[in-house]
């Protein structure tokens, strides 16, 4: 089933965090580190090379100095986005409801 596919790529706790950060350009691994609070080395390692398996983001070693590391949403990535726009809206939504009690 489609649906179940779609969660298959996105579940987890921090795909879709990954994803939000990568919408603003291309990052390093550090700065992704930085951005998404609380995710361990390994596990945005992890997670980094599911999401590049299911072609969802591009990785890009930069000759230099040490060596540079960069992960961009490839153009099948960035069309995530409207997914993570309802989600977002859902969210704002259910947090009020929830408020409400």
């Amino acid at each position: 089933m489609a649906v179940h596919d779609a969660i298959d790529v996105l579940s987890g706790k921090w795909k879709i965090t990954i994803i939000t950060c990568l919408l603003f350009g291309p990052k390093r691994y550090s700065e992704i580190m930085r951005d998404v609070k609380g995710i361990s080395g390994k596990v945005l390692s992890r997670e980094l090379r599911e999401m590049e398996t299911n072609l969802l983001i591009s990785r890009t070693v930069i000759d230099t100095q040490p060596i540079t590391v960069s992960y961009a949403l490839t153009e099948y990535g960035q069309s995530v986005q409207p997914i993570i726009t309802v989600l977002s809206a859902w969210g704002q939504t259910h947090r009020e409801q929830i408020s409400k009690k």
